[in-house]
């Protein structure tokens, strides 16, 4: 990949990663309640996923899914499924709780939570179908690109959910009391439950 394409790619990511979503509400309510380090762990879980749908649009399975409303359907649903699900318990989650997890076992469940994040949404697939193809020089070898593509997403993504992450971070000291506490966990379980509201309606196109 030449620079000037490579310099492309990075604009166009920068601007998909600063779109709020629910990799960023994850990313903020973790970061608020819990602190940056668990809020990394979350970010990671979502790169993991990131990494596993770019994988599938190397090997030729994000046309797939773009072309088949069934499979299309069926990753939409479960995702728009968990995401309300998270949604419902944050918003019913009590302030002693203090988070999406339990505390033992946190770090994991965190990660798996981003993990699950980013794959319940297929059409992120069909986006990255989509986006990496024109950058992709036909004349080079198609591994390294989509290596040089993976760590140019990967890093840019996690430099702004950290951002979302420490910002939310910042507000700690703030929301601590049960009152401030119990709002955030309405707040973000809005988000979340609007969020798996919203994947229900989008399509392959």
């Amino acid at each position: 990949m030449s620079l000037p394409l490579w310099l492309g790619f990075l604009a166009t990511v920068l601007v998909v990663a600063f779109s709020p979503g629910p990799g960023a509400a994850l990313s903020m309510s973790v970061g608020l309640q819990h602190g940056y380090r668990h809020a990394l762990t979350a970010i990671l879980g979502l790169q993991a996923a990131l990494l596993m749908q770019l994988a599938l649009v190397a090997a030729g399975l994000g046309a797939l899914l773009a072309a088949s409303e069934p499979a299309f359907l069926a990753v939409k649903l479960a995702g728009a499924g968990y995401l309300v699900w998270l949604g419902v318990k944050k918003w019913r989650e009590s302030p002693a709780e203090g988070g999406l997890v339990p505390a033992s076992g946190a770090r994991g469940g965190f990660f798996f939570q981003g993990v699950l994040v980013n794959l319940g949404n297929p059409k992120a697939i069909v986006f990255i179908a989509a986006l990496v193809p024109p950058f992709i020089d036909s004349g080079l070898p198609r591994l390294p690109q989509f290596l040089v593509i993976g760590a140019t997403m990967c890093c840019v993504d996690i430099l702004v959910m950290s951002g979302y992450a420490l910002l939310a971070g910042h507000f700690r000291g703030v929301a601590r009391g049960n009152r401030a506490m119990r709002l955030q966990n309405r707040i973000f379980g809005g988000v979340f439950v609007a969020a798996g509201l919203a994947l229900t309606a989008t399509s392959r196109h």
